[in-house]
């Protein structure tokens, strides 16, 4: 059961975790022109945002998407 998140690498990331990262690297102003979705844009909160996108899967894909594309651009990012 332990190989089954091997390949995952989200592996260990809460939702949380990549939306404060994504906060913390991009800021709220840069996040919602990159991710253009309102709890990004108006009156942004981690907590508005989260429970957005755990009942949004498309756009909770585009969080993880930029969060993995940010991962890859910038090898100390999310550490």
């Amino acid at each position: 059961m332990g190989d089954s998140q091997a390949n995952n690498p989200l592996h260990g990331w809460t939702l949380k975790m990549i939306v404060n990262a994504l906060v913390d690297h991009y800021g709220w102003n840069d996040l919602g022109r990159k991710i253009n979705i309102r709890c990004f844009t108006s009156d942004p909160s981690v907590n508005s945002s989260l429970k957005f996108l755990r009942k949004t899967p498309w756009a909770r894909k585009k969080v993880e998407d930029l969060f993995l594309y940010t991962r890859r651009k910038h090898h100390d990012f999310g550490e």
